[in-house]
């Protein structure tokens, strides 16, 4: 029986593309919500007719309840006798905390991480948010742990829209992803220095470069509060650039982030389609659909 890909019906599209890319049959996951909050999850699959290997595509943004619907489908999954289990989790959460920065605090990357490696056989996934590790099988513990990139797809749609642009990283963190992006297109690039005060307070600072008349594009793997990338765009506007624009693979823009990076000035806003959101502008599909593949040939 042919490998399926598992999806739920708020990732239709982007799984759907995943899964024709692929070359293989995308099959939904009934969902119900019990009056108590409890969910109820049915897979397309009849008694005894399950097959050997199964994908699932399940992106983690808004993370905590889908967490609990993988527990739930590869447990279940591996009660029927499937053997192999790939998640693609196009944005993965719970990485950003690798280490304990106050008495108390739990590490969420190592048991996230530990966690998704009892369920699956390989996981998948784009830019992931990575700090003191080089690699996602140091976060995922399996030998099928494969971190792609949108940066050098995301230079391709720069390049499209902007003659000579100037990419900028709005912090340090950025950097892998400015440079990987810009080496890609032979872009001009810098990447601003970070202070943070809390989870919306920020202070950026510019790199010693010339900005004036530029056409300056905000490069980064996730856009989550806006407050970094507002900072910086009325930075690089006040310093005399033509006009700032953002590129991200992952478009979380929580609550009023839109609204705040829209005031400081920011014209167009660009994004991967790992995370749903009217921004996307650029499919993962092609990208991920030969990771999986590479994986699913290697089971011979």
């Amino acid at each position: 029986m042919a490998t399926p890909v598992l999806f739920f019906e708020d990732e239709s599209k982007s799984a759907g593309a995943f899964a024709a890319a692929a070359g293989l049959e995308a099959r939904q996951v009934t969902r119900h919500r019990f009056p108590d909050r409890e969910l109820r999850l049915t897979l397309p699959f009849t008694e005894g007719h399950i097959p050997r290997s199964l994908v699932v595509y399940r992106s983690l943004d808004r993370p905590n309840e889908k967490l609990v619907e993988l527990l739930l489908i590869a447990r279940h999954a591996r009660q029927q006798g499937v053997q192999t289990l790939i998640l693609v989790a196009p944005y993965l959460a719970y990485m950003r905390q690798d280490i304990a920065f106050n008495p108390g605090e739990i590490v969420s990357q190592k048991i996230i991480g530990a966690f998704l490696a009892e369920l699956f056989d390989g996981v998948v996934t784009v830019d992931p948010h990575l700090h003191r590790i080089d690699r996602l099988e140091q976060a995922i513990p399996i030998s099928h742990a494969v971190a792609l990139s949108g940066a050098p797809i995301l230079a391709e749609l720069v390049a499209q829209h902007r003659q000579r642009p100037l990419l900028m990283g709005p912090d340090a963190e950025s950097a892998q992803w400015v440079e990987a992006a810009a080496a890609r297109q032979g872009f001009d690039h810098g990447v601003c220095s970070k202070v943070r005060h809390g989870d919306r307070e920020v202070e950026v600072k510019l790199p010693a470069l010339d900005v004036s008349g530029r056409e300056v594009v905000l490069l980064d793997d996730v856009a989550s509060s806006g407050r970094t990338l507002a900072r910086a765009a009325e930075q690089l506007l006040a310093a005399g650039a033509r006009s700032v624009d953002v590129a991200v693979t992952h478009a979380l823009f929580a609550d009023d982030a839109l609204e705040v990076i829209g005031q400081a000035g920011v014209g167009e806003i660009w994004s991967t389609d790992c995370i749903a959101h009217a921004s996307n502008a650029i499919s993962m599909a092609p990208v991920l659909a030969e990771a999986v593949g590479k994986i699913l040939a290697g089971e011979g």
